[in-house]
């Protein structure tokens, strides 16, 4: 299944509720399956992001419709990158060799 990493930023709404952000977390967990994705790990950081996540998800569009949904509500906001593990990067490279 395609990996996904996405780091989040709080948005204004998002910091001013700060104390219910691992609830938040869980309940996106419970949306995202109905999409057939899944949240892998979640980590709060230091620095730049506020989150960084590892998302499992079918294909593309059901990750980005997940975060779509999880944007809309108003607490963060998302940028999302396709990972490839290390089995699909040989994939990539025989195709390119």
């Amino acid at each position: 299944m395609p990996t996904y990493v996405a780091t989040v930023n709080w948005t204004a709404q998002g910091i001013a509720n700060f104390q219910d952000s691992v609830d938040r977390y869980d309940a996106a967990a419970g949306q995202f399956e109905k999409l057939g994705v899944r949240f892998v790990d979640a980590y709060w950081t230091l620095g730049e992001y506020d989150l960084v996540v590892v998302i499992e998800a079918p294909d593309d569009e059901s990750v980005t419709a997940a975060l779509l949904q999880l944007g809309a509500v108003g607490n963060i906001r998302t940028k999302t990158m396709r990972a490839f593990s290390r089995e699909e990067m040989r994939g990539v490279i025989e195709k390119a060799a």
